[in-house]
């Protein structure tokens, strides 16, 4: 069944309040949905789409967020992100988004926060997609708790992150090109609380074919791979914003300013839903499926061309005053099977290649043109006895400049162990620069 929205009333010449409820009439029942007459139209408010709807645009046709009846978070998000269940099979086509300065951050969902979202949805196909406008605050592509995502040929320019996933498993990102203020792409397994609203393990992706264009500034990573840890609750434990406990089979999650300080938790939380203030805590029921890890596993990228200067990929655990991802002395996630392919560095400045700071089982760097950005572990505050960072380094082309050193080992108490194979080092380059952490490097293997 195909239907052209603008045969329920969809139109460049309609507000945006006429047109947020044309094309939710032209959505409802699903099917494949048209936008061919050129122009921009616009939206005034969030529209729906739900199983088995396909939403194509023709050449020339722009969605341009408006605010005539007040701010709003999402342009698009699926119907089951209200209630938590699962929309499945989904495809969105050559969606061009004007955000116009248009946004919200307190969401339809809690800390669901794209311009484009998705939550809790099954087989969903992003193609297409351009938007050159995304202001600070929201990410622009925002997809968490999926099952069989492919998100390709995107365009994306902005202050915030380009495309931010939460827990979920079998993804693809290829043919992507950003110019982002902030991270590019965002694995976030852990995230702030107003972030994602779940969290868990981001696993089985592919990211291939991706350019991060060179802006004035920056902050932030081409990819952020964010992990997390908690523990059960205790009586006299100190809790900060964002931090999670266990109890009763829950997970809870504390709300409070950013500010770092500590609070003692004297009263278990056992509410089944909602917020409940306990000795000054705001305890949150996070009502997703239990677990005490997050992060990132079994991913490869691969063809990733960076031409902006800063921290390519990060691997870590936040520590500061908006969230602590790892609670001290709970279970220690290990990021596991990441692989990296064919990177490829197109400026001169120095500027870390990854930096890993959770541990991490085994990592391996392919056929890369490193050029000056070494690859270095910093601190990561576990308590975990078997510390070993495991890298395999083949076909790569290591060239420094000045006093940059391939590998680096920030962590006292972390064993960097390295096999190199078949790579290119100027003649007399130092491997390794001065360390807090052993480094073991085999070569020629």
């Amino acid at each position: 069944m195909t239907k052209d929205a603008g045969e329920f009333g969809f139109s460049p010449q309609n507000s945006g309040v006429q047109n947020r409820e044309a094309l939710q009439r032209a959505l409802d029942g699903g099917g494949t949905v048209t936008v061919g007459e050129p122009g921009t139209y616009a939206v005034a408010g969030t529209v729906f789409i739900g199983s088995h709807t396909r939403l194509v645009f023709g050449q020339n046709v722009f969605l341009k967020k408006v605010n005539e009846v007040g701010a709003f978070t999402h342009l698009l998000l699926n119907r089951g992100a209200l209630t938590k269940t699962y929309d499945e099979h989904i495809a969105v086509e050559n969606l061009y988004l004007v955000v116009n300065g248009v946004g919200a951050m307190d969401g339809t969902v809690y800390g669901l926060r794209g311009h484009v979202a998705f939550f809790y949805v099954k087989d969903l196909r992003v193609t297409g997609f351009r938007c050159t406008d995304v202001p600070a605050g929201q990410y622009c592509l925002h997809v968490c708790t999926f099952e069989d995502l492919v998100i390709e040929d995107v365009l994306i320019r902005g202050k915030k992150d380009g495309i931010h996933l939460g827990r979920g498993k079998r993804f693809t990102i290829r043919g992507a090109v950003f110019e982002t203020f902030d991270d590019a792409i965002a694995l976030n397994g852990h995230d702030y609380d107003t972030a994602n609203p779940e969290i868990g393990w981001i696993e089985d992706g592919v990211i291939e074919n991706c350019h991060d264009l060179r802006a004035e500034d920056t902050t932030g990573y081409f990819c952020r791979l964010l992990a997390g840890g908690w523990r059960d609750w205790t009586e006299g434990m100190a809790v900060r914003n964002g931090d999670v406990a266990v109890s009763g089979g829950r997970m809870y999650r504390v709300r409070s300013d950013a500010s770092g300080v500590e609070v003692i938790s004297s009263t278990r939380p056992t509410h089944e839903a909602g917020v409940r203030v306990l000795d000054g805590i705001q305890w949150a029921v996070m009502d997703q499926p239990l677990t005490y890890t997050a992060g990132v596993r079994n991913v490869t990228f691969r063809d990733i061309f960076l031409e902006k200067p800063r921290t390519a990929f990060s691997i870590h655990f936040d520590n500061d005053e908006y969230s602590r991802s790892y609670y001290p002395g709970a279970p220690v996630p290990v990021q596991s099977r990441l692989t990296f392919e064919n990177i490829r560095f197109l400026y001169d400045e120095e500027e870390p290649f990854l930096r890993i700071a959770t541990p991490i089982d085994v990592l391996t760097v392919r056929n890369a043109d490193v050029r000056s950005n070494p690859i270095r572990c910093d601190r990561y505050g576990t308590k975990d006895p078997a510390r070993k960072a495991r890298l395999f380094v083949s076909g790569c082309v290591f060239a420094p400049a000045g006093d940059a050193k391939p590998f680096a080992n920030g962590d006292a108490e972390t064993d960097m162990e390295i096999t190199v194979t078949g790579c290119f080092f100027p003649e007399g380059t130092p491997l390794c620069a001065e360390s807090a952490g052993p480094i073991r490097i085999r070569t020629g293997l």
